[in-house]
């Protein structure tokens, strides 16, 4: 569903930031609702759209692009990710801002690679968003402290990896570079949302790729010790 707000003569902006259009694709009505507000309060926009999935954004953004646009990653049928992807072949200007609560690794570098050039967790504060659109619009490329964080040590990870490591699937690396922060099977469970049996699964089928018998062994073949 789509929803648009005209925001002239509305209430006087805090920020010294205005925007010609700003859209916000969010399935949960809360959050979605909230940072309208906000971005009403505090940012001139002339126009705010507002989405509850992909496709009615899709389908809007395609004819008209808006100048700043925040994605939430998880979303009802196509993920905010993809659309983002879809949104940037058609406007390759039009500036991406990820929302989400996803703060995987391999999540930032699927959206980065989308088009994104903000990343930020839902626990950051309305304020801190808000001096996240304007710094995009000036050309900035803000980031949830914690996701740099997790994007230097998934680097720092990788460029000690080798072939075997490349041998590995998507999910074992995964596992593979949990178990070299030094995490336990139910710990790894936790973080990747998986049984602790399914992560049992994948470090045999791991240890039976590398041919090798223990945690030390898997680590030392793929380079992350």
């Amino acid at each position: 569903m789509r929803h648009t707000i005209n925001t002239f003569n509305t209430i006087a902006p805090i920020m010294s930031l205005t925007l010609e259009s700003l859209a916000i694709i969010e399935d949960d009505d809360t959050i979605r609702n909230y940072l309208a507000e906000q971005v009403q309060l505090h940012i001139d926009v002339q126009e705010l759209m507002l989405f509850s999935n992909a496709e009615d954004a899709l389908a809007a953004l395609t004819t008209e692009p808006a100048t700043i646009v925040l994605f939430d990653v998880q979303l009802p049928g196509i993920n905010g990710i993809e659309c983002m992807r879809r949104l940037k072949i058609i406007h390759p200007q039009m500036l991406c801002m990820v929302l989400t609560v996803y703060d995987k690794p391999d999540t930032v570098f699927e959206a980065l690679k989308a088009g994104a050039v903000s990343y930020l967790l839902k626990s950051t504060s309305a304020e801190k968003i808000l001096e996240a659109i304007e710094e995009v619009y000036n050309g900035g490329s803000p980031i949830s402290s914690q996701i740099a964080r997790k994007v230097i040590e998934a680097f720092a990870l990788k460029e000690k990896t080798n072939e075997h490591f490349q041998l590995l699937s998507r999910r074992e690396k995964e596992i593979v570079e949990e178990l070299a922060r030094g995490y336990r099977y139910k710990e790894i469970a936790e973080k990747l949302f998986l049984s602790v049996d399914t992560v049992r699964t994948h470090i045999r089928n791991i240890y039976e790729k590398l041919q090798v018998n223990s945690r030390i062994e898997a680590l030392r073949k793929t380079g992350l010790i």
